[in-house]
């Protein structure tokens, strides 16, 4: 307390003096009061009301999404909410009133783009919401002060904080959601959402992971483990197929842990899954690490053959070096991958194995190196994700002594040369292949399939390919693709159970649910709209359990601003 405080006030009256007038004897003292005349402010009743910069949920927002495909999950989840509660989403960022940014933490470069372009909103006046790993796990940061935040598991709140944001308020929720202590995956799998592809949907399966690497960043913003139940991932799966979704991603920060937080595992669920996937669908499986994919090696096999199954799995080794390894806390050895490998490339003909490395870890050595180079040429993966390491901040692998910056990029090149130095598909020219039609290819030139072993299969681009199992000669094959010729009198297969949904469109999960659950008398209409795969999405907005056109709530609002204006003006001129 300062030095000029002798004294705690501890009521205000403790500041008036005995020897000063009481209240009564200052009002009885006045000879005379002197009206004093306030002048009216004057009321623009021609200027024109900007109803969508007042009313929350007319607005339009501009979504970027970096990282992985949980990340990318949320934002589907982040785009259908808001769409449901009447924003309008748009490619267009020069048009948007507000950019939603969903960030990524694990490599400097993302946070960097991550950073600029709340810059460069903040430059152009647009109001700014930032979600996602990066402000999860450093909220504190300077270019973060002032931004309204969503946390990774408050995904379901993306249009309270919006909202606020909207009024220019600043908001951040970065809890973590509990349920009798226990902590739960994430936000609910029957959210509004709106798939990047309409014939593909991602489920996350669990949140954050159960190991503690030196180097990671995404462990400080998901978490320790957490799985959603087998039967809510069955149901959204189920959901999706309904909505003309004909393949399905599963995806984790470890696949392979999932379950171990709630008595079950991995194998139990996906046997559950292959049971609701209509013929001709398919499933792909997420990452996983490989202590935990060791324990159920015999299972996975096995469900990398069902048909409806991609035989083809992502095991990030990270280095060849036991002693890399170790400093990195990854919690297996070299021989470890190598046993995951084997068996499945034994056992699962054909299998397609994509690694992680990570060049230039601190501590490592030439010859730490030199054995990961040798891990390559063993196995020659057909798909290699080559990182150089950056040190992240709050990490232990930021304090270690680093490797020189030269000598990280000198290995990656090294690596990077060695990977294109062989041609994984060449052996697969001649071959006639059943392949599902999903993508667009980025030069729009093609459509883009995937085989059995989730090959990338350029076809041509015709419109009665799209989502469709198609069968194909293989002609041609590159570095990271083959080009496949449909054969003239084979038939396109629909492995979808109804029509998908238009781009842009919101998933009617909630819809639907919310009519199913409207009174007996009722239930014909209920039956008759939840035959239809959804809503469409520019006209509703989702207030409990009622919906109402957005266009009605912005004439309300209208209307609601002119009656206000009306009043005020009235008020002015009685008093």
């Amino acid at each position: 307390m300062p030095s000029s405080c002798d004294s705690l006030i501890e009521d205000i009256e403790d500041m008036v003096s005995s020897s000063d007038p009481t209240p009564h004897e200052r009002q009885s003292a006045r000879k005379s009061i002197i009206p004093r005349s306030r002048k009216k402010k004057e009321l623009l009743i021609n200027e024109e009301l900007q109803a969508d910069s007042l009313i929350p949920g007319t607005q339009k927002i501009w979504m970027r999404t970096w990282g992985c495909s949980h990340n990318n999950s949320d934002g589907e989840y982040m785009a259908g909410q808001l769409a449901a509660s009447g924003y309008k989403m748009t490619d267009d960022p020069t048009e948007a009133d507000l950019w939603l940014l969903n960030s990524c933490t694990v490599k400097n470069p993302a946070e960097d783009h991550f950073r600029n372009s709340i810059k460069k909103a903040q430059e152009q006046q647009k109001k700014v919401v930032v979600a996602g790993c990066v402000p999860q796990a450093q909220p504190r940061m300077d270019y973060l002060k002032g931004l309204s935040i969503i946390g990774v598991q408050q995904i379901d709140r993306v249009v309270e904080v919006v909202d606020e944001a909207v009024k220019g308020h600043s908001v951040r929720l970065l809890g973590q959601k509990k349920d009798g202590g226990r902590r739960l995956g994430g936000a609910r799998l029957d959210l509004p959402k709106i798939r990047r592809n309409p014939l593909i949907e991602i489920i996350s399966i669990n949140t954050g992971c159960l190991n503690a690497c030196t180097y990671c960043k995404t462990k400080h913003a998901r978490g320790d483990l957490a799985s959603y139940p087998i039967e809510e991932l069955v149901e959204r799966a189920r959901q999706s197929f309904q909505e003309g979704v004909c393949e399905i991603w599963l995806t984790s920060e470890d696949t392979g842990a999932y379950g171990r937080d709630i008595g079950t595992d991995l194998p139990t669920l996906l046997w559950r899954l292959v049971e609701v996937i209509p013929e001709g669908a398919m499933l792909r499986l997420g990452m996983t690490n490989p202590p935990y994919i060791l324990e159920h090696l015999e299972e996975m096999a096995k469900i990398l053959n069902h048909p409806r199954v991609y035989a083809f799995l992502h095991v990030p080794v990270q280095s060849a070096s036991d002693s890399v390894l170790m400093d990195m806390k990854r919690e297996y050895c070299a021989d470890d991958f190598k046993r995951v490998v084997d068996f499945l490339k034994e056992r699962v003909p054909g299998i397609t194995i994509a690694t992680d490395i990570i060049c230039g870890f601190p501590g490592e050595t030439e010859e730490d190196f030199q054995e990961t180079i040798d891990l390559v040429k063993c196995y020659r993966f057909p798909s290699l994700f080559i990182n150089q390491f950056y040190p992240r901040p709050g990490t232990p692998a930021a304090k270690m002594e680093q490797v020189p910056a030269h000598v990280k990029k000198q290995r990656t090149k090294e690596l990077s040369h060695l990977f294109h130095s062989y041609n994984p598909y060449d052996h697969k020219v001649g071959e006639r292949q059943h392949v599902l039609v999903t993508e667009e290819s980025f030069d729009a030139q093609y459509y883009v399939a995937h085989n059995k072993f989730y090959e990338q299969v350029l076809v041509p681009k015709r419109a009665e390919f799209k989502g469709k199992m198609i069968e194909v000669d293989i002609y041609e094959a590159g570095k990271h693709f083959l080009r496949g010729q449909p054969v003239e009198d084979s038939k396109p297969f629909t492995p979808s159970i109804a029509a998908p949904l238009r781009k842009g469109e919101v998933s009617g999960l909630m819809q639907r649910r919310a009519i199913s659950q409207v009174p007996h008398q009722d239930e014909q209409i209920a039956n008759g709209i939840q035959g239809h795969a959804a809503m469409p999405s520019s006209s509703v907005l989702l207030i409990g359990s009622y919906s109402l056109d957005r266009e009605a709530v912005k004439k309300l609002g209208i209307g609601l601003a002119l009656a206000a204006a009306v009043l005020a003006f009235i008020v002015e001129k009685l008093f």
